[in-house]
């Protein structure tokens, strides 16, 4: 039975790449790729002449048909990126999905990760994260995966393109304060690798005037509990919420101010509040 073989590739240093995927990738019968010509270079790099099909965003769907017939035909087939992980923040999954139902055998090879490699040299915890990709440009999706951000306990891990980084800073600081630490790494595994870490001011201020060219992962450490936390007054807790959003308080900004005012965990007082609101909905109802 065939086989469709997902390849980790570098994310910068073609020294990265294992020596599994190296004969992974000289293995099999075609290499589905993101970008055909950044491709080529690895294959060319390692010596490997296999024919590539390109495989993204826009010719994904169209191209599941050709692919399922090679993989029942006998032919191995290996799946790769521009660069790091298939699938993560980038196109495949719709082929893999069909390939498995189709029940074909789907193999990862693990390799370089900009998630992971962020992770690890940001100086933060990696015993629990979360990885959203690139954050929507506008809109309310944007504005409750930043809210998501602000309450979340666990190390949050986002990638971002140059032109948009000053921006997402801004948007950070405004949803978790300008004291939340994160580290902006660009560049992972290249000549001009860099981290720029400390609180969310301060490296928003670092790419304010600075027009920076590369890749970005931003890594922004989870909240923190707050200082001298008590028992919880549930009711006081109620009554507070009731009142702002009374007032016309987003439910966001209604539990980031009961949370402050009372000094209770952020995650409890969105609980509180979400259910403040949902009570007042089934009331108007």
């Amino acid at each position: 039975m065939a086989k469709l073989f997902l390849v980790s590739t570098p994310i910068g240093n073609l020294g990265d790449l294992s020596p599994r995927a190296g004969v992974v990738l000289g293995s099999v019968s075609r290499v589905l790729a993101e970008d055909t010509r950044r491709t080529r270079t690895l294959l060319n790099h390692l010596g490997v002449k296999v024919p590539l099909v390109s495989l993204h965003s826009h010719n994904e769907a169209s191209r599941l048909e050709m692919i399922l017939g090679w993989l029942r035909g006998g032919d191995d087939l290996a799946l790769v990126s521009d660069a790091g992980t298939p699938l993560v923040s980038d196109p495949g999954k719709r082929v893999v999905d069909a390939v498995l139902e189709a029940g074909v055998t789907v193999v990862p090879v693990p390799g370089p990760s900009a998630v992971l490699a962020a992770l690890v040299g940001s100086g933060f915890s990696g015993d629990r994260f979360s990885f959203f990709g690139f954050l929507p440009r506008k809109g309310a999706d944007r504005t409750e995966l930043l809210d998501r951000i602000s309450r979340s306990p666990d190390t949050v891990v986002l990638f971002e393109s140059p032109e948009r980084v000053h921006d997402l800073l801004t948007a950070l600081t405004g949803a978790c304060g300008p004291d939340r630490l994160v580290a902006v790494a660009r560049e992972l595994t290249k000549l001009h690798e860099e981290f720029v870490r400390g609180s969310l001011a301060q490296v928003g201020t670092r790419f304010q005037d600075n027009r920076p060219r590369g890749e970005f992962v931003v890594v922004v450490s989870g909240a923190p509990e707050p200082d001298g936390v008590t028992e919880v007054d549930g009711e006081a807790a109620k009554a507070l919420a009731a009142a702002l959003l009374g007032e016309g308080s987003s439910p966001s900004r209604a539990a980031q101010e009961v949370a402050r005012r009372l000094k209770i965990p952020r995650n409890l007082s969105y609980d509180i509040v979400q259910g403040v609101a949902k009570a007042d909905t089934s009331a108007d109802d």
